[in-house]
């Protein structure tokens, strides 16, 4: 059987041609979607007339045998057939016989393409907003353990200010909520059906958009049948979230990795997620964290490739666009094997509190408190408080102490408008819960962020 595209060509295609031009190898996981477009096709050509009740009956039922081979693995993938979509139809014909070939009636390769990618697009960015919520859960949950545990907080990964490590943990919830947030716009802004656009520009056949739209899900058809077929920014948007993710757990990743080593070790990472290494028998290595952080590269890769193979397109749709989907399929695996083990790495590890709170005893981290001090309770201007301050550390330094372990007359003997009552301001404790401000680490506003994540959450899952 020739292709089914063979009518004005003299010649048969090469089996160069035929490897070069298929995309069956890849796009067959789209046949779910395939056919699910194809069932709703049908059911509107039905409706409107074109198909007779009878040809529907054997269409549905084709369909439904077909996706049945696919499933047992009883279908023969040819690479002659192109792609799925073919691959399908062909194999229909060949199950019902003249009916079959009444179901590419009113629409084109074009736009059974961009409906089929994007219900797969649509689909997993479901997928992957279900997997976002389990995270941010699971790192609420874990902060809700720790807003009292110490540990400092850093700015050019040098000790800073003490925070707890709940907080620490919010911030990557919140970065995590903004991510899922950019799935849940994307959904809804690319949520419209191409199918009936056909080539480009529409179908003289009086196809009823509306009612496949609706039946497949979509809210609305799209608007512009040129800019549909031509249309991937639904997948740019998709590649660009999840490189956007993939960022914030590379981060995290990075901290996981430096937490876990023996200069940190501020958390242990469960064996189960963890390896050895082939000749050191003493090493237990974070591969987990390093490839979540090492992943996050070919996520970047992806999304610049596309962009690439779209920026020169004229209108409408070019073979170009074949390029679209290995790029997506890897960084919707990639999206969501990474949240799924990340989750699980979070709610093993072992947090060693001790070791937190020990480091937060170098680095001077209460010397802005001192500062402030000097400010509200001693009335010296801040300029001169920061001087007095790098004063106290310097001798912190000398006497080979935390600024946090001076005593009063130590102080007083910098600056005698410091009082008894200063030693308090400098507990590392008191620090940390002195950040009492909107969005600040004391351990009252951080159970304020993990309660706000949570009615975030609660109403998630009533949606």
């Amino acid at each position: 059987m020739g292709k089914m595209w063979s009518g004005r060509f003299s010649k048969n295609a090469s089996s160069l041609l035929d490897q070069f031009n298929a995309s069956l190898n890849f796009d067959k996981k789209l046949y779910r979607y395939d056919i699910m477009g194809s069932l709703a096709h049908a059911s509107m050509l039905k409706a409107q007339g074109i198909l007779s009740e009878e040809e529907y009956r054997q269409i549905e039922k084709g369909l439904q045998e077909v996706l049945r081979e696919i499933e047992s693995g009883d279908f023969s993938f040819d690479i002659s057939d192109e792609d799925i979509h073919m691959a399908i139809e062909k194999r229909l014909t060949q199950i019902i016989g003249e009916a079959g070939k009444k179901l590419h009636t009113a629409r084109s390769r074009n736009d059974q393409v961009a409906l089929d990618f994007r219900l797969y697009v649509q689909a997993h960015n479901e997928i992957i907003r279900e997997l976002l919520l389990k995270v941010i859960a699971t790192l609420s949950e874990t902060a809700e353990n720790h807003t009292e545990t110490m540990l400092p907080g850093m700015t050019h990964l040098q000790h800073a200010q003490p925070i707890n490590f709940g907080y620490h943990l919010m911030a990557y919830a919140s970065m995590l909520k903004r991510d899922y947030e950019r799935f849940d716009s994307s959904f809804e802004r690319n949520n419209l059906s191409p199918i009936g656009c056909a080539a480009l520009a529409g179908t003289p056949h009086p196809v009823d958009r509306r009612m496949t739209a609706e039946e497949l899900g979509f809210d609305a058809p799209t608007l512009n049948c040129l800019d549909t077929v031509s249309d991937r920014d639904f997948a740019l948007e998709m590649l660009f979230n999840i490189a956007t993710m993939m960022m914030h757990i590379s981060r995290l990743a990075e901290e996981l990795i430096l937490w876990s080593s023996s200069e940190f070790g501020f958390v242990t990472l469960s064996d189960a997620y963890s390896t050895g290494s082939s000749i050191m028998p003493q090493k237990k290595n974070p591969d987990v964290p390093e490839l979540l952080r090492g992943k996050t590269g070919r996520t970047y890769g992806n999304l610049i490739a596309l962009l690439t193979v779209m920026k020169g397109l004229p209108l409408a749709y070019n073979k170009d666009m074949q390029e679209d989907k290995e790029g997506t399929f890897d960084s919707v695996e990639t999206a969501e094997i990474s949240l799924t083990i990340l989750n699980e790495v979070i709610a093993t590890m072992t947090v060693n509190k001790e070791r937190m709170e020990q480091a937060c005893k170098v680095g001077h981290l209460s010397a802005t408190d001192l500062a402030d001090y000097l400010v509200e309770k001693c009335g010296i201007p801040f300029r001169e408080a920061h001087f007095i301050t790098g004063r106290a550390v310097a001798l912190a330094e000398q006497k080979g102490v935390d600024l946090s372990e001076l005593g009063a007359h130590d102080l007083q003997n910098i600056d005698g408008r410091i009082g008894e009552d200063v030693t308090g301001y400098l507990s590392i404790r008191h620090s940390m819960n002195a950040r009492n401000s909107e969005g600040g680490t004391s351990t009252a506003r951080t159970k304020e962020q993990i309660a706000s994540i949570r009615r975030w959450l609660g109403e998630k899952v009533k949606d």
